[in-house]
């Protein structure tokens, strides 16, 4: 299946680049309301469990939430600069809040906010995100449970449906696409860089 062609690739990628603080940083593009695109950099949370669902975490009073339903549409870039590769991944975005039905989905959210360290943590505690600031008003220095997740946290989580692949050592480089279909199989094909 074309599927355990990149994963292993992304897995092998991850590994190699693990000393790299930067190897947890991914690029997120979606579409805002007005159609104009937006990028942002979230921190990798890891895969939603058995799957090849890439996850974030995300405060749910965010710009990036609201602009997820006006369109789902997504695309990450990760480069790892120790092995010069970049993964791009298309595909369509949601996110997993606390009133959300699914079992599974809460959990994993649950699971996302206990691995995260409190520093992160204590970020959800601070005012509204893009909000205008108030002048010398404090932010909360106490982390929050690291049991229960606030309600505003959420788990971004991105349904693959493309993936681009590219190697850029050697002569000639190396890259490869990877495309799922309406049916959830994969296919892939080595194109030129």
């Amino acid at each position: 299946m074309a599927e355990e062609l990149w994963r292993p690739s992304l897995d092998l990628a991850l590994h190699r680049n693990r000393l790299s603080p930067q190897v947890r940083f991914v690029q997120l593009a979606t579409i805002r309301e007005t159609g104009r695109p937006a990028v942002r950099t979230l921190a990798f949370r890891g895969f939603l469990g058995e799957t090849h669902q890439l996850t974030f975490a995300t405060d749910g009073r965010s710009v990036k939430t609201a602009e997820l339903e006006q369109s789902p549409y997504a695309e990450a870039c990760w480069y790892f600069h120790l092995t010069r590769e970049q993964f791009r991944f298309t595909g369509t975005v949601f996110s997993v809040g606390a009133d959300t039905s699914d079992r599974a989905l809460r959990e994993a959210r649950i699971e996302v906010w206990r691995e995260m360290s409190d520093e992160s943590r204590l970020t959800y505690t601070w005012p509204d995100p893009g909000r205008p600031r108030i002048p010398l008003a404090p932010f909360p220095t106490l982390a929050p449970d690291p049991l229960e997740p606030l309600p505003h946290f959420c788990l971004l989580v991105l349904e693959v449906r493309d993936v681009d692949h590219l190697e850029l050592h050697g002569n000639p480089q190396h890259r490869w696409r990877y495309s799922k279909d309406a049916h959830g199989r994969w296919s892939g094909i080595e194109v030129n860089p």
